[in-house]
């Protein structure tokens, strides 16, 4: 699989940004429309119509604002968003489109993360320096999972990649990441995920074009 730095993406994606292009939108269908067929697969195999509750547990930058965007297309579709917020600050625009289609915002004490089907990591992005999770967010995650033991657990779906691993190093500071069933990534898989420690925490890696496939390839040509 070919693999890009984070610095490579986000290069990439500056002319689109520059020209207005809606990059965090065509991210948040991709990631609503993975969630929705793991949750229409699970439903199959239980035969289980209640409605899937989600858990998005979001960061202050924009992979938390792909993830509350995707959280209202979901709520749209019928499934029981919940949000919980591991910073302060937050993408103020995702946000109030995730309340607007019927998220909750929970707050971090009351999390429990076995009341959900499916919880989605969108701490840290690209922009990460793979130093680990710290605050409220390391609090967050180190309570998940102490309480992810039991064979039966929520599906866990990193958004961009799993939080806490380094992009381009694969480097994992230490044990406190929660390990992905599924990464779903965008434009391209970063180069750390396909390294040990950190692919061990990816899971199933998709790739979701967001069109930046040409200028990644131009940028990569030097």
């Amino acid at each position: 699989m070919i693999s890009y730095t984070a610095a490579q993406v986000r290069a990439a994606e500056q002319p689109f940004l520059d020209a207005g292009v809606p990059l965090m939108q065509r991210a948040a269908l991709a990631l609503a429309d993975e969630i929705s067929a793991v949750v229409d697969h699970a439903q199959m195999s239980t035969h289980d119509s209640a409605p899937a509750r989600v858990l998005l547990v979001i960061g202050s930058g924009n992979n938390g604002g792909d993830a509350l965007f995707a959280g209202a297309i979901l709520a749209a579709r019928g499934l029981l968003i919940d949000v919980v917020q591991t910073s302060e600050r937050v993408h103020e625009a995702g946000l109030t489109a995730a309340e607007q289609a019927g998220a909750t915002v929970t707050s971090a004490e009351d999390v429990d993360a076995l009341h959900y089907d499916i919880i989605v990591d969108a701490i840290l992005g690209t922009g990460s320096s793979g130093s680990g999770l710290r605050g409220t967010a390391r609090e967050i995650v180190q309570r998940m999972l102490s309480q992810l033991t039991e064979p039966q657990h929520p599906i866990i779906v990193a958004c961009d990649l799993p939080s806490g691993i380094h992009p381009d190093t694969g480097a994992v500071p230490g044990p406190c990441v929660l390990r992905a069933d599924l990464t779903v990534t965008f434009g391209a898989a970063k180069a750390g995920m396909l390294r040990e420690p950190a692919a061990w925490y990816v899971g199933r890696l998709v790739v979701a074009d967001i069109g930046l496939a040409a200028e990644l390839e131009r940028i990569a040509a030097g």
